[in-house]
């Protein structure tokens, strides 16, 4: 029994990291060894993603930080919040480098037997290669170019801005804030007691300038005494939804199927519940004694595809709802979120939609 993974980028170490641990064969295609993480991006992990990740896949509990609360403000608040989630026994999410899960998993990988790195494969080439799944986990390999291109896509008027903050020492660093302002949300993500991760969304794709952005860090900061702004990284953004997880036994995965605004940091997290899914489908096969073959694929789309679909639309809508400059100047932002937050069934539901998604 293998499985061939085309990317070793953190998805696709992640999934393969699963697979090898059920002592299923894997083969990992990279078109360099060497990736360039960027240092200054983070993500965030569900508190039953964040299980399932220690038990099943890797114990990546001393690399990460958890969140005990979230506040949120907006510009027209001023200091005060207009909504806080928090959960009193447990913690909401936790955050976590890119590049040192990233490291975990690739040094855990190098050690197994049942995992292998190989250099990539071309598609004219892919008759050569003997496995019973192939899962393509990158973007831009001509497999995608050749069957997964057919995709529901949209592309913000934004550019989102990241970088890690030095700031000093606070012993319970663990409330994440996020603040709508005119030009968009910026949130700030503790990574420890004295750093703390930033994501700012600004809403055009012309403000580029580091000092701007800088600036504009400081004067959000709120409660931080920031000693030091790393070096800033910026990417554009974009959404989309792929209208065809599979062809026969190739199954496209991560950024491939579904690719979020980081608004509200579910992009990993959707990508863990895929892989949560397609091993609970594997493991029904090989207790049934069955081949895995392109059913698994077509099972996988079937559960996943909809709920999917669903869920990347409710994440746009509440970037879109929030993202109106005639909005934010009337307040509406503030008065909605503020309603949300006095309906406790409310608070108590979002907090388990950003956990499990829609898995209720």
């Amino acid at each position: 029994m293998k499985v061939c993974i085309i990317g070793n980028n953190l998805t696709g170490l992640v999934l393969a990291k699963a697979l090898v641990n059920k002592e299923i064969f894997v083969d990992i295609f990279y078109k360099s060894k060497k990736i360039n993480i960027d240092k200054t991006r983070t993500i965030g992990i569900s508190k039953s993603n964040i299980n399932y990740f220690n038990r099943n896949i890797s114990n990546i509990s001393k690399i990460l930080w958890q969140i005990k609360k979230i506040k949120i403000y907006s510009e027209n608040s001023g200091n005060q919040e207009i909504i806080r989630f928090e959960d009193q026994n447990n913690s909401l999410f936790s955050v976590i480098k890119n590049e040192k899960i990233f490291n975990q998993l690739y040094l855990e990988l190098k050690k197994n037997r049942f995992s292998k790195f190989k250099k990539d494969i071309e598609y004219k080439n892919l008759n050569k290669i003997s496995c019973d799944l192939l899962i393509n986990c990158d973007a831009k390999h001509e497999i995608t170019k050749k069957f997964f291109y057919k995709k529901i896509e949209k592309t913000y008027d934004s550019i989102a801005f990241t970088t890690v903050i030095e700031h000093k020492k606070i012993i319970s660093n663990n409330t994440a804030l996020q603040i709508f302002t005119n030009k968009g949300p910026i949130a700030f993500l503790p990574i420890s007691s004295d750093k703390t991760s930033i994501v700012y969304s600004i809403r055009t794709k012309k403000f580029d300038s580091e000092f701007d952005i800088k600036n504009l860090i400081k004067k959000y900061k709120l409660n931080y005494e920031i000693k030091k702004i790393n070096k800033i990284s910026k990417f554009n953004l974009s959404s989309l939804s792929l209208r065809q997880y599979y062809k026969n036994n190739i199954l496209a995965f991560g950024d491939l199927l579904h690719k979020l605004h980081p608004l509200a940091g579910q992009g990993f997290n959707m990508s863990i519940r895929d892989i949560i899914k397609l091993l609970e489908i594997i493991d029904d096969k090989v207790k049934l004694g069955l081949p895995m073959d392109k059913t698994i694929c077509a099972e996988f789309q079937n559960t996943t595809k909809s709920k999917n679909f669903i869920f990347s639309e409710g994440i746009d809508f509440i970037y879109e709802s929030f993202n109106s400059k005639d909005k934010f100047k009337s307040n509406l932002i503030d008065r909605t979120v503020k309603l949300i937050g006095k309906n406790k069934l409310m608070n108590k539901y979002l907090i388990k939609i950003a956990d499990v998604g829609l898995n209720l």
